[in-house]
């Protein structure tokens, strides 16, 4: 039996494992259009920062693990093309220019996303970066010189944010421009101003309400120009979102999401037989707004792939679903979301209520800690809790994630009124905030 799985990071990896630790005779390839396998796109920004020293501590496990399983781990295999109908799989070697083509008898689409970075006029001049792969980050870390004092980020969004801290942390003087109206667009209004806050107190200029039309300079970035004003820059990083990588599937009569990605079904199956999909180039059902949508992270990644290794090696596992769960840190400050946003709910017509509160992460009486500023939403009609989102210093991550296991399971407020939660002065209160914003509702 011939396995291909095109994409050597999370969700490819976890199925190759799978594969090979269940049908140890099974042929299994993996097609990689880099140089590195399986690391951890999370932490670029903190490579950037220098928070991770060095660019192998993001390598969760070298080729040359892979290889000693028995796995065909390739690099530099770009993937052009999938004749479905031959289950054949065909592309071109980077690094020689040859072309490829392998047969398979099951194929697994693991390719992942890339950053979006659109036709701005000047792209393409030194000093543009985009931040995705670990080359990626060694560039920036690279063009990061002395005289690089004035840094835009285009994007305020999770990745926009995060390697804006890590710039500042780098004593450059930072801008974020970003078309909406608001930073971190994905929280409700109330929680993007904390964070818009915390990034102006932080000294980094934030530019909102512009859209970027060009860049400028002779050979080197030194403006960015915009449908309101121009602004000096020394180095760009474009930060606006990814795109899934499935144009290659074109041809083979694969269902995609408006979006672009992979529509699978619960068993990482496409609507082509004998081919699987995964990952970030793959959707992911939504336990609450009940349907596909595409929220690509590491967490969903890791366990699709494994589902998705477990089925093709003839084993019968679903991937339950997600609700949304994610959480950053900015500066000094923790943002957790799971569930829906109150435009959410609005755009799925539900009638909701919503509230938004002050609470503390532990007893009033113990010293430290900062308060923090939660919102939660409620089916208004069934009382079943829709979304959690907080933020604040210490303790977001603990609410988050009870919050996310409460969603997971359908909870009511009145259910996670009764949630027998730990407590200890250092810890927490009598009742936990979650607690307390459920008692509201």
């Amino acid at each position: 039996m011939n396995v291909v799985i095109i994409g050597g990071d999370a969700a490819g990896m976890s199925a190759a494992m799978q594969v090979v630790r269940a049908q140890p005779d099974w042929n299994v390839m993996v097609l990689e259009k880099g140089a590195v396998y399986s690391y951890a796109q999370c932490g670029l920004p903190y490579y950037i920062g220098g928070v991770v020293p060095e660019r192998d501590d993001l390598i969760a496990r070298e080729i040359s693990f892979f290889r000693e399983k028995g796995i065909d781990a390739r690099i530099y295999h770009k993937v052009q093309d999938v004749d479905a109908k031959n289950q054949v799989v065909k592309g071109t070697v980077t690094d020689s220019g040859k072309p490829f083509e392998v047969s398979y008898d099951k194929l697994l689409v693991a390719s992942g996303a890339s950053p979006i970075l659109p036709p701005f006029e000047g792209k393409d001049l030194t000093g543009i970066h985009v931040l995705k792969t670990i080359p990626d980050a060694e560039k920036i870390v690279e063009d990061m010189k002395e005289d690089v004092l004035n840094v835009t980020v285009v994007g305020g969004g999770y990745i926009g944010l995060e390697v804006a801290e890590n710039l500042v942390e780098k004593g450059k003087k930072v801008r974020i421009i970003d078309l909406a109206d608001r930073l971190g667009t994905v929280y409700d209004p109330e929680i993007s101003e904390i964070i818009q806050k915390e990034a102006e107190d932080k000294g980094i200029e934030v530019v909102l309400g512009e859209s970027v039309e060009a860049f400028e300079g002779e050979s080197r970035v030194q403006v960015v120009r915009t449908d309101k004003g121009e602004y000096r820059a020394d180095m760009v990083i474009v930060a606006i979102g990814v795109k899934p990588n499935s144009s290659f599937v074109k041809n083979t009569g694969i269902h995609l999401h408006e979006t672009g990605a992979i529509l699978v079904n619960p068993y990482m199956e496409t609507s082509v037989k004998n081919i699987y999909a995964a990952g970030d180039c793959a959707t992911q059902y939504h336990r609450i707004k009940e349907k596909d949508d595409y929220i690509p992270l590491g967490t969903h990644a890791n366990k699709q792939g494994r589902i998705a290794g477990v089925n093709i090696a003839g084993g019968s596992k679903t991937f339950k679903g997600m609700v949304g769960t994610s959480v950053m840190k900015f500066f000094h400050l923790a943002v957790g979301k799971t569930g829906l946003g109150e435009q959410e709910a609005k755009d799925l017509g539900v009638d909701y209520k919503v509230i938004g509160y002050d609470s503390a992460p532990h007893a009033h009486y113990y010293p430290g800690g900062d308060n923090m500023f939660i919102r939660m939403i409620k089916n208004k009609k069934t009382d079943r809790l829709l979304g959690v989102q907080a933020i604040g210093g210490h303790g977001i991550d603990k609410r988050i994630d009870v919050a996310a296991t409460a969603l997971y399971h359908q909870m009511t407020t009145e259910d996670m009124e009764n949630l027998d939660i730990s407590y200890a002065p250092p810890f927490n209160s009598p009742w936990d905030p979650l607690q307390q914003g459920a008692r509201r509702l």
